[in-house]
């Protein structure tokens, strides 16, 4: 997470502040960055072939940021690549090698550097999960979707299959406080929804992992968040891997079988 500065998300989204309001969100970022804290390691890695099927095996790359990598898991074999390459083996009869380029911290803007490294060696299918870290660091919307949506064209033009988990909502971030984190939630669905506009323009899959895991994330916030409290537990991956790996298979089988 490249600093969590909320402050700039509130002061923009909401204008013009009042001295006793602006001195309130200020004292709420300042407590959200001391409990989130910074990563005590870098997401733990698992490259490898996956499934027992015959034949070659399916390339499928992950891009994008820290929840991309799965941060905030202890077991390789709980990050969401590997749940999700050990499932479309299983689904699709085929072993997949998992090849992960994301970078926790990234944000649309980092987005570019990984997708020069893809498209030098195309895989058959990758998964895109980034937007968090633009809310946290107050890029634009607009300018955050249409950044996105010129990474899915590049991977399309290489003969990628794309599927894109669009920003999830950081309103179900229980270390920001009220009012921050009702500006945080509003911010981050409305870059998903531009997420996804600018992604389906591009010819990628789109999934809106805000509307449909906020409501479980807050309900059992305890299971679905890990020690740091803003990056998903093992628990909380499983529940965004349960939604991305029927589009994925979808993708896969569209841009792969023919070959």
């Amino acid at each position: 997470m490249r600093g969590f500065r909320l402050l700039a998300v509130v002061a923009g989204a909401l204008g013009g502040l009042t001295g006793v309001a602006y001195g309130l969100v200020t004292e709420q970022s300042r407590r959200a960055r001391v409990v989130i804290g910074a990563p005590h390691a870098p997401p733990l890695r698992a490259d490898a072939v996956y499934g027992d099927g015959d034949g070659t095996p399916v390339r499928f790359a992950v891009l994008g940021d820290s929840m991309a990598a799965g941060l905030g898991v202890d077991d390789p074999a709980e990050l969401p690549g590997v749940v999700l390459a050990t499932g479309m083996a299983d689904e699709v009869g085929v072993p997949v090698r998992l090849e992960t380029y994301a970078i926790s911290g990234s944000t649309s803007r980092d987005l570019a550097a990984q997708v020069d490294r893809v498209v030098a060696d195309p895989p058959d299918v990758a998964l895109v999960i980034i937007g968090a870290n633009d809310v946290t660091t107050r890029l634009s919307i607009a300018g955050s979707a249409v950044l996105l949506g010129a990474q899915v064209r590049r991977l399309r033009a290489a003969g990628v299959g794309v599927v894109v988990g669009t920003c999830p909502d950081l309103g179900t971030v229980r270390p920001i406080a009220e009012p921050a984190r009702s500006v945080a939630r509003e911010w981050s669905r409305r870059l998903a929804r531009a997420q996804r506009v600018e992604v389906e323009r591009a010819g990628g899959v789109a999934v809106a992992m805000g509307d449909l895991l906020a409501a479980e994330f807050r309900a059992r916030h305890a299971d679905y968040f890990s020690r740091d409290r803003f990056h998903p537990s093992a628990a909380g991956y499983e529940a965004a891997t349960s939604i991305l790996l029927a589009p994925l298979c979808g993708v896969l089988r569209h841009e792969w079988w023919p070959r």
